[in-house]
């Protein structure tokens, strides 16, 4: 910011002095007039001094126009003093404004004193992690296991904490973590069912804010299982444990509010959930709003709308692909594409297989096939659904302002069935040297299938952490 200060000198004498006192008062006024114009040559000459050591950077000017120009525009200053300006002609008025220019200094003085300005450091660059992670599909089983840890920690009815707790590290970690809520929750006392119509203790959100969630997802072939009261139901009931959401709506002007988080550093992320259907099942006459399907062109617009309401970064949640699959479909891999070359879209975050599938980087830009299942008892699982992924993406702001993803990593999951239900980060756990050795293997044995899940299309994506485990 500039800094302005103004000085005005009298030389004249009072009316009826004597004329020793008026040359006295004429012969003061003239010292302190030198006296000002040096303190304002020195000034002058130590801004020249900045600016000549400036010019050596690139895109500074020349030493020799540095010298030319002492001070151009603004100049930051490290004192609150300030210096007078050359008197001007008739009313002897100083006028130091330092945005102006002036030669007058290098011609007066024959020597220069060396500057002891510092430049202030730039401001790193703001950066954002989100983490996401698969289904949080909820089987009577693991109701169960919530009632029986609800008994033993007298939290309630139902108590799924002790079931998350083995991923609140690296979820409460994250800047905004996404989980995908992939059935509608019943009341609080039930009744309950699971599939095909499902419908479970709501007392699963409450956990997973405690964990560390921002938000969920709810756009899943499973959102209109118990029809728009059961839409209604599960959305008051994730208002209430604290959780945003995205992908199914109340009317038709919430379908219409961009889901904008900003985080602690003042980074806006938005998100949006779709799917590729619903069991069949049909959202009611003129309310399509209800629950997002996919729809390419759709969705390419919603995301303009949530980069116009300002966010920064935009993530897409879909839930897709084949069940069981370890790969991508054409259909999967087309989309991708076409979404990811759109300005207004960052990150594409896949659900549905109920396992693990290929990461990919596009034109720089990271999609996840599919992240498995957070949590999940399938009445006949195989190993591939208790295993999933926690991708941990971070933005980094650059020069222009604009958010590029600068790394990707994975927390490995897996869901262990005895002596409880629990969900486990295998790669962490390989880190204690006190681990059976029946129970390294297992673990080691999942993190290698999910590298291997992963890493099909060649990304290599690495361990998040330093709990990899070695030749892991």
């Amino acid at each position: 910011m500039p800094v302005h200060a103004a000085y005005r000198s009298t030389a004249g004498a009072a009316p009826g002095s004597s004329s020793r006192t008026t040359t006295r008062r004429h012969l003061r006024a003239r010292s302190i007039g030198a006296v000002r114009w040096r303190r304002w040559a020195a000034a002058a000459i130590t801004v020249g001094v900045v600016l000549s050591a400036c010019s050596a950077r690139p895109g500074r000017p020349s030493a020799s126009a540095a010298s030319a120009t002492y001070v151009s525009g603004p100049v930051a200053h490290t004192s609150a003093e300030t210096s007078p300006a050359a008197p001007t002609a008739n009313t002897g008025e100083y006028d130091a404004v330092l945005g102006q220019s002036s030669t007058k200094a290098a011609a007066s003085s024959p020597t220069r004193p060396e500057s002891t300005a510092t430049s202030t450091p730039a401001p790193p660059p703001r950066t954002v992690t989100i983490l996401a992670s698969g289904d949080v599909l909820l089987h009577p089983q693991l109701w169960a296991q919530a009632k029986a840890d609800a008994a033993e920690t007298g939290r309630g009815a139902y108590d799924f904490g002790p079931i998350f707790a083995g991923v609140a590290g690296p979820v409460a970690a994250a800047d905004v973590a996404i989980c995908e809520l992939e059935t509608p929750v019943a009341a609080p006392g039930g009744p309950f069912s699971a599939w095909p119509r499902f419908e479970v203790p709501p007392q699963v959100l409450t956990a997973l804010k405690q964990i560390g969630y921002d938000s969920c997802t709810t756009a899943s072939n499973h959102t209109l299982d118990q029809g728009a009261g059961g839409v209604t139901r599960t959305l008051n009931a994730l208002d209430a444990a604290g959780l945003r959401h995205t992908g199914s709506a109340r009317s038709a002007a919430e379908a219409a509010q961009p889901l904008v988080i900003t985080t602690g550093n003042g980074v806006r992320v938005g998100q949006l959930a779709y799917t590729f259907g619903f069991n069949g099942l049909e959202r009611p006459v003129g309310k399509d709003w209800m629950a997002n399907l996919i729809d390419v062109p759709q969705i390419l617009t919603a995301a303009r709308r949530v980069k116009a309401a300002g966010a920064d970064i935009v993530v897409l949640s879909l839930h897709w692909g084949a069940e069981y699959d370890h790969l991508a479909t054409a259909t999967q891999r087309a989309q991708a594409a076409e979404l990811l070359a759109s300005p207004d879209i960052d990150l594409i975050l896949g659900d549905h297989a109920h396992v693990v599938q290929p990461m990919q980087r596009i034109d720089g830009e990271w999609v996840v096939y599919g992240m498995g299942n957070q949590v999940a008892r399938h009445a006949n699982p195989v190993e591939a659904s208790r295993e999933g992924i926690m991708p941990v993406i971070t933005f980094t702001e650059g020069r222009d302002g604009a958010f590029r993803a600068t790394s990707a990593r994975i927390v490995p999951t897996w869901i262990q069935f005895t002596p409880d239900l629990r969900l486990i980060d295998p790669a962490a756990a390989l880190a204690d040297p006190d681990l059976p050795d029946s129970l390294r293997a297992q673990y080691q044995a999942t993190v290698t299938r999910i590298r291997s899940a992963v890493d099909a299309y060649g990304e290599q994506v690495p361990l998040a952490g330093a709990s990899a485990p070695a030749g892991g």
